[in-house]
């Protein structure tokens, strides 16, 4: 595995490979790594299932994930434990050979007799290792980035929409309150009007009916 990873290293994103670790006993390589060198790791661990006759993941298994620096009397930078598949990241603080290792855990009780009847161990577990700023790394994280970008410039669509929407609604409501208070002064000038004709038409009826009185009383 040492003798590998370096290889692996030279290119630009390292390829995908599988090892097999036995029982829960932890699977280890070294890596040497220039300062402030971005290491992205993507794993996947697997049982053999044989109902199925494959290897295969289920939820019962969890990898613990360490990175110490041989260096610096193994200092460790990375204190890490997950599921089945996960993915685990680190930067190199100084350059030199960073150790890592990964111990897996199961609850299927699968493991114990697996690792007798087979040579190779009873966890599968596949390692996708992207080392340095990688086109690889800067894409993903591109297209992630494009992606909150995108979201942030519907949620702010929506607000501009909200917005007008309540200006629009504001305004709405300022019309009809003013359409309301002229329609309200209207009725009440034709009110007045009213009670004042109703009033000039009591005040002349009652004329009326007294002059027609006394012109009875003098026949």
């Amino acid at each position: 595995m040492r003798a590998i990873l370096p290889l692996l290293s030279l290119s630009s994103v390292a390829q995908a490979l599988y090892f097999y670790i036995d029982g829960s006993n932890p699977k280890c390589f070294y890596e040497d790594l220039p300062k402030d060198t971005l290491v992205v790791g993507h794993y996947e661990a697997q049982e053999w299932d044989n109902n199925i006759g494959k290897w295969a993941r289920h939820d019962g298994i969890s990898i613990y994930i360490s990175v110490d620096e041989t260096f610096d009397n193994d200092h460790r930078v990375v204190n890490q434990k997950g599921s089945a598949s996960g993915r685990f990241t680190f930067t190199a603080a100084a350059g030199g050979d960073h150790k890592i290792c990964f111990t897996p855990s199961s609850n299927s009780g699968r493991q114990n007799w697996l690792s007798v009847l087979t040579p190779n161990g009873g966890i599968k577990l596949s390692l996708d290792m992207a080392i340095g700023e990688t086109s690889e790394i800067e894409s993903t994280d591109k297209s992630k980035l494009e992606d909150i970008s995108q979201r942030v410039k519907d949620l702010n669509s929506r607000l501009q929409d909200i917005r007008r929407e309540q200006v629009f609604q504001r305004e709405r409501e300022a019309e009809f309150r003013d359409q309301s208070e002229s329609t309200n002064s209207r009725v009440v000038r034709w009110m007045f009007i009213q009670v004042l004709v109703l009033g000039i038409t009591c005040v002349w009826q009652l004329s009326h009916l007294r002059s027609f009185f006394i012109k009875q009383k003098l026949t």
